[in-house]
């Protein structure tokens, strides 16, 4: 019996001895990977484009570069603005680390710059968010190291004396600080953020305009505009998915001064991390609030194709201000989701009947020879195809599907005397909008039509669409024509 309890007492410190071992380990596992290891240069884009997600399980030093620059640049058609910038474009280039991370940051300031810049990253816990640490004159490096410790989508600005000026002139961007764990899976990921522009002169003057302190002051924007210039995401610039795709986009609200309802016409957001933090706060969201200086993080699956329109839901800034871009999603159809126009129905008053009918979308279109010459030589049918979107998305709304517009409200386009008669007056009027009254066709409106927000592409295709459909004239309206008239 003494023997067997001796032979059982060392097995069970031999049991107890490896356990503990077994243990130790894990925690020393647990402890490496919380333990800097090795470095790497963070590899840095410009918006739309965000850096693949971080795939390793432990820190490291990351090594980030970002030079200050003053650069002048378009901010829209034939309109040009010096922006102080992150890398030479507005917004400055997208930062993706780790929890946990190092970060040892080099701010350069360009040789031709002409005052000192800094850089407050507001994921940094230290004075000024490292401003302090990076102010930084012409021709000169500042080096400083932050541990990147709370996950979250964050603002980055210039700190710099006077800073609502440094900031209005474009000096801002996104850091993303990843989870350990990551992000969940996403096909498609992009950065956007929203920023004002304050002018001296009015939306759309054309050349080379100055920042405006009296607009600033009045929190008055000349420009409410998406990444940096009126177009940014929209047609050739537009971000690209397919149906099916899982999105996920960075936004952020650099302000000033204005809180963003950030919208997607035609999205819910089924995931929203609301102020740009590492969890889910909330599902199925139509418009998110982002506020000066904040951001979120929003995510949904692509189910119908077709071009959505992001805006700000203070809706004038879209459609008066640029703050608009565009979700191009391509795919197959599916109609239990989404049918599109089955008809269109003549309706003349609640107590009268309907009559509807298919629709043919070429109702108002004359046919068209591709050969025709055309101002970019790939022939007029291209021109209409686009002026064709162009219409579809900025002139239905008033002047309706057959532009015959609305009685005594907004008047015809479709046989327009009134637009036949000077090609010249119909481009000035697109660009910079007419109130007061007008004569069309012997009947007198008087309404305000608002400038539209459109590139001088554009406006020449959307007016030959509609002179060479609804029994008009067929002239055609090159790119330049419209430039001449938004120049004089």
């Amino acid at each position: 019996m003494k023997r067997l309890f001796s032979l059982q007492s060392f097995s069970i410190i031999i049991i107890l001895s490896i356990s503990v071992m077994i243990i130790g380990v894990i925690i020393q596992g647990c402890e490496n990977n919380d333990k800097i290891q090795g470095y790497e240069f963070a590899k840095l884009t410009y918006a739309p484009e965000v850096p693949d997600p971080i795939l390793r399980s432990h820190p490291t030093k990351v090594i980030v570069n970002l030079e200050a620059e003053q650069v002048i640049g378009r901010l829209a058609d034939g309109v040009q603005y010096p922006f102080w910038t992150f890398g030479g474009r507005v917004p400055g280039k997208f930062i993706r680390v780790r929890e946990g991370d190092l970060v040892e940051f080099h701010l350069h300031n360009s040789p031709t710059s002409t005052m000192p810049h800094s850089i407050d990253l507001h994921a940094v816990l230290g004075p000024g968010g490292g401003a302090v640490a990076s102010q930084t004159l012409p021709g000169h490096t500042s080096v400083f190291t932050f541990r990147a410790m709370h996950a979250g989508l964050y603002v980055y600005h210039c700190a710099t004396q006077p800073v609502p000026m440094h900031i209005a002139n474009g000096m801002y961007g996104l850091i993303l600080v990843q989870p350990k764990d990551g992000l969940p899976p996403a096909d498609k990921e992009f950065y956007v953020l929203q920023s004002e522009f304050y002018t001296t002169g009015n939306y759309g003057d054309p050349g080379l305009q100055q920042f405006s302190m009296d607009k600033a002051l009045a929190e008055n924007p000349t420009y409410v505009v998406f990444n940096g210039s009126v177009g940014a995401l929209t047609n050739s610039n537009a971000l690209q998915a397919n149906v099916g795709d899982r999105i996920r986009l960075f936004v952020g609200n650099i302000g000033p001064n204005k809180v963003s309802s950030f919208h997607i016409i035609g999205q819910i957001f089924d995931k929203v991390y609301d102020y740009g933090g590492a969890n889910v706060t909330q599902r199925n969201v139509q418009t998110v609030l982002i506020p000066a200086g904040g951001a979120v993080i929003v995510e949904f699956t692509a189910k119908v194709p077709g071009t959505y329109l992001l805006v700000d839901h203070s809706i004038f800034r879209a459609f008066n201000k640029g703050a608009l871009g565009m979700l191009k999603v391509s795919g197959e159809k599916n109609t239990d989701i989404f049918s599109g126009k089955q008809a269109d129905e003549l309706f003349t008053g609640s107590q009268q009947e309907t009559h509807s009918g298919p629709i043919d979308e070429n109702n108002s279109i004359t046919p068209l020879d591709n050969n025709t010459p055309a101002s970019n030589g790939n022939g007029i049918q291209a021109i209409i195809d686009k002026g064709h979107e162009v219409f579809s998305r900025t002139c239905i709304a008033c002047h309706q599907v057959n532009a015959q517009g609305l009685p005594a409200i907004f008047p015809p386009l479709a046989g327009s005397d009134f637009l036949n008669a000077d090609k010249d007056r119909a481009i000035e009027i697109v660009l910079h909008g007419k109130k007061g009254p007008v004569t069309v066709n012997g009947k007198s409106f008087n309404n305000v039509m608002p400038p539209q927000n459109l590139s001088d592409d554009e406006i020449a295709a959307v007016l030959t669409y509609v002179y060479y459909s609804f029994g008009n004239s067929k002239k055609i309206v090159k790119p330049e024509e419209v430039t001449k008239v938004r120049n004089k």
